[in-house]
């Protein structure tokens, strides 16, 4: 088990650019695969992207390719989330996820390990 925390969310205008850190506890984080989903209000979880535990993309959510960009640093057991651009549709609660073993990488239900979620808000 991995504890995530997610933090960086802010109010922003629309065009503007965050990022996003997602710190874990786990010294084995390196194992674990990293993904960023969001969740706006009333709405199903939505896959954002998603780096191996070898710093491989392994996929962005179709809505926010050529935008955002997935990284990680495994030996500050950190990953980020760069997002350019903000729209006021990406406003949502951000939340990082990680597993071990992941068969459908947009799949909330593929993470065991989840961090509470920071707030991103984006003005028009």
């Amino acid at each position: 088990h991995v504890r995530l925390v997610e933090s960086g969310g802010r109010l922003v205008q629309a065009g503007g650019s965050l990022r996003l850190t997602c710190t874990a506890s786990e010294t084995s984080y390196s194992n674990y695969a990293m993904a960023w989903f969001r969740r706006a209000p009333g709405k199903e979880y939505e896959f954002v992207g998603a780096i191996s535990w070898k710093n491989n993309i392994m996929g962005y959510g179709e809505s926010v390719k050529g935008r955002f960009t997935v990284s990680r640093d495994n030996a500050k057991k950190t990953a980020y989330l760069q997002m350019n651009n903000l729209r006021p549709e990406d406003a949502a609660v951000y939340y990082c996820a990680a597993s071990q073993i992941i068969v459908n990488v947009a799949s909330p239900d593929d993470y065991d390990n989840w961090g509470p979620g920071t707030q991103v808000t984006v003005s028009s």
